[in-house]
């Protein structure tokens, strides 16, 4: 599976962003998917995941409420609407892909920067 990530960009804090993560190489609809951050100097960390088909989804606490992440697997993308930003939102954004029944995330995009200014 090949995963493309982008969206990224600059934007003040309370502002919007959209990331896109367009997936190629595999039957989409059969993908749990994910997007991961990481900030500098931190550990990478789950931000939005989302069920294969699309009917579950689980966010960190830190996005609950502000992000949204959502799947269409006729056009094989997967999207992540950022509203209410703040400057600790401030990261390289990865989206990733599992089999439905794996356990580890083994295909990942090259990752999209987001900065978000206070």
């Amino acid at each position: 599976v090949q995963l493309q990530a982008s969206g990224g960009g600059l934007v003040q804090a309370g502002g919007s962003l959209r990331l896109s993560c367009t997936a190629s190489g595999r039957a989409f609809s059969r993908i749990s998917m994910a997007w991961f951050r990481q900030a500098p100097a931190k550990e990478r960390e789950l931000v939005a995941a989302i069920s294969s088909r699309g009917g579950a989804t689980n966010y960190a606490d830190s996005v609950k409420g502000r992000f949204t992440i959502s799947k269409d697997n006729i056009r094989s993308t997967m999207a992540l609407q950022m509203n209410s930003l703040k400057p600790e939102d401030t990261a390289v954004y990865y989206c990733a892909g599992r089999e439905v029944a794996g356990t580890r995330y083994e295909w990942w995009g090259q990752g999209t920067l987001v900065t978000v200014s206070s």
